[in-house]
């Protein structure tokens, strides 16, 4: 199961890949981390600004405030058990890119949908990503080390997740389009979540949600 749409971008020179960074360098007044030489060297050298994330669903429903009859308490059924879902997904400022798989996202997931990335966004990418462990395993370095004419790579500070803009699309994602919905098996759930983000992706107000991604996590 997977998505993936247009994006924009231009060609630049790249300096070499010496590891990943930290992309931030400023704070703003609140004391709140921005991006600091990250956004100066996208800018630059007219690199497509990525940010990537990963987020997980289950079969369980995410509850959410709902409208009922006076007096009768909305009631959920769904199915207990373990099996689960994972999305992986690239947010640019003006896009974004999704792929979804059955159980956990690992190295050669997050390099298939790096090479994915690469095959949708014309140009040189700043990519700006966590310290996850999959993010830090020897495979994955292996291959980014191997794609400094494209990527060059930015990690965000530890334990700040409020900083990558696509936390704010996984909240709205599951808050919104998700909300109380009980699948019967995990291939109802996959397609559901597929059908929820395509339509994300296709509304003609896609910007200003991007927009109010970015907004909320201050970046800028």
């Amino acid at each position: 199961m997977c998505g993936a749409c247009s994006g924009n971008s231009a060609s630049a020179r790249s300096a070499p890949w010496a590891g990943p960074g930290n992309a931030m360098r400023r704070r703003s007044p609140g004391g709140k981390p921005r991006l600091g030489h990250a956004l100066k060297k996208a800018r630059r050298e007219r690199r497509t600004l990525v940010f990537l994330d990963e987020s997980g669903l289950s079969q369980r429903p995410h509850r959410a405030r709902t409208w009922a009859p006076r007096g009768q308490t909305p009631v959920l059924t769904f199915h207990f058990n373990w099996k689960s879902l994972s999305a992986i997904a690239g947010l640019t400022p003006r896009n974004f890119y999704f792929r979804l798989h059955a159980g956990s996202i690992k190295s050669p997931q997050v390099i298939e949908f790096l090479q994915a990335l690469h095959r949708q966004i014309p140009g040189k990418v700043l990519l700006l990503w966590d310290g996850a462990p999959i993010h830090r395993s020897k495979r994955v370095a292996a291959y980014l080390a191997q794609q400094t004419d494209w990527l060059h790579v930015e990690r965000l500070p530890a334990y700040a997740p409020e900083l990558n803009p696509v936390e704010y699309l996984w909240s709205y994602w599951k808050e919104h389009e998700l909300a109380n919905f009980c699948p019967k098996d995990i291939w109802e759930l996959g397609h559901a979540a597929s059908q929820a983000l395509k339509r994300i992706r296709h509304r003609k107000r896609r910007p200003k949600l991007i927009a109010a991604f970015f907004a909320q996590a201050e970046l800028f």
